[in-house]
């Protein structure tokens, strides 16, 4: 059984020593040996987020090519609040790929989380961060049902929450009653978590400034832990080069959507969503031994783990996520109705964390996945919209990016075998 979480190469970090006194400048020495960590992560199957970025880099060429308008700071702002709710039941999603296990209901929850909120704060006159409250742990409890069912029956989560996908769309339906339709507060607290933004420039450049700074102290720390124990570790250059890599993507983003309405709250509340559970994952006890249950539910066993609470846990993970995607997303519309929840929002969900670079197989993967994940369905999608390209093409591009990260995933895990790292 491998701690995926503490093994710097499951995530996709290959360790770089300290670069020797080869010839050329510091960032040219840091460059050298990234390159030779990146060819050793390819040829053992750590491919990490490489294939993604590339992928997302081609579908923005591409559209920018087609219509000048879609790398418009207008439309990046809009693809940047639309990932939003999908992408937060994206992220739960990745907690149960993580343990090679497949969460069918989370469409479902969501819809019955938008539910429960719309029918308490506008028919029943709740207020507002009340009836919040009691959506999000309405989607917490479906899911931790869920996951202590399948961790005490053993039954596999897809055929468990397939049941569930049922149930709760059944309960959102009565829930809504005959009325069907339910429109919210355009003024309320849902409806502004996807109209608000920060107009001040400042906001926008200091979450930057502070996304910089956290990157380069985690990698700092990081780096001095593994040196103390005597581990492999990644050179000051190299960390340098990487964080002024991600301060430059992170400020140039902030300049643009600056140049529109400034830094959208949905955006803002995503971002800190997916960092604090990406800690929890990577730098707890609990993410430890999630990432431990994926690596094999036999060895988690007999290393005493407590495999019923971590399921539990993660199918709780799960249905909250789903239940904060579920408002989002009707923020977004300002309503909600019989249809919440369903139509593609599950397949884009899924999708959005295997594209990213979560494996099917369990143990590998982060909540950033599902971010870059969604950025690549998102882009595709708002690309297709401004080109004017007819639904079906959405679906068969959509449809050949999810094969191609599956059949990439399914090489990996091959090529991890072969190298004795799976």
């Amino acid at each position: 059984m491998r701690d995926t979480a503490e093994d710097p190469q499951a995530e996709g970090t290959e360790p770089v020593a300290e670069a020797g006194p080869a010839g050329g400048g510091p960032v040219a020495l840091a460059l050298r040996s990234g390159g030779e960590a990146v060819r050793r992560r390819f040829r053992a199957g750590e491919l990490g987020s490489f294939p993604v970025v590339l992928v997302l880099a081609t579908v923005w060429i591409i559209f920018q090519s087609l219509n000048a308008n879609f790398l418009s700071p207008r439309n990046l702002s809009n693809i940047s609040v639309d990932i939003v709710g999908t992408g937060m039941i994206a992220v739960g999603i990745v907690f149960v790929l993580l343990l090679g296990e497949l969460d069918l209901s989370v469409g479902s929850i969501s819809g019955l989380a938008a539910a429960i909120f719309a029918v308490l704060n506008v028919n029943n006159g709740v207020p507002e961060w009340i009836a919040l409250v009691a959506a999000v742990l309405a989607g917490t409890a479906a899911g931790a049902v869920q996951g202590y069912s399948c961790a005490k029956t053993r039954v596999p989560a897809f055929v468990l929450t397939l049941a569930g996908l049922l149930t709760w769309n059944g309960l959102m339906l009565a829930v809504l009653g005959t009325s069907g339709t339910v429109n919210l507060d355009e003024n309320g607290l849902v409806a502004e978590l996807t109209t608000y933004y920060f107009t001040n420039d400042a906001v926008a450049y200091g979450l930057a400034a502070v996304c910089a700074g956290a990157v380069f102290t985690i990698s700092y720390l990081d780096r001095r832990r593994r040196v103390a124990a005597g581990m492999p570790h990644r050179s000051m250059r190299y960390i340098g080069v990487r964080t002024g890599a991600l301060a430059a993507t992170a400020f140039v983003s902030a300049y643009l959507l600056n140049r529109f309405q400034g830094l959208p709250l949905a955006l803002l509340i995503f971002l800190v969503v997916v960092a604090g559970l990406d800690i929890v994952l990577r730098h707890t006890r609990y993410g430890r031994q999630v990432y431990a249950l994926g690596g094999g539910v036999e060895a988690a066993r007999r290393a005493s783990l407590n495999v019923t609470g971590i399921r539990t846990a993660v199918l709780a993970v799960s249905g909250t996520m789903a239940a904060i995607g579920g408002l989002f997303l009707a923020s977004r519309i300002t309503s909600v109705s019989q249809n919440s929840g369903s139509g593609l929002l599950l397949l884009n969900a899924i999708a959005a964390a295997v594209i990213g670079g979560t494996s099917l197989f369990g143990g590998r993967g982060t909540t950033w996945t599902a971010v870059l994940g969604m950025l690549v369905i998102q882009s595709i999608s708002s690309g297709m919209a401004i080109t004017d390209t007819p639904t079906a093409v959405q679906f068969v591009i959509t449809g050949g990016v999810l094969f191609a990260a599956v059949l990439i995933d399914a090489l990996a895990r091959r090529s991890q075998e072969a190298h004795g790292r799976a």
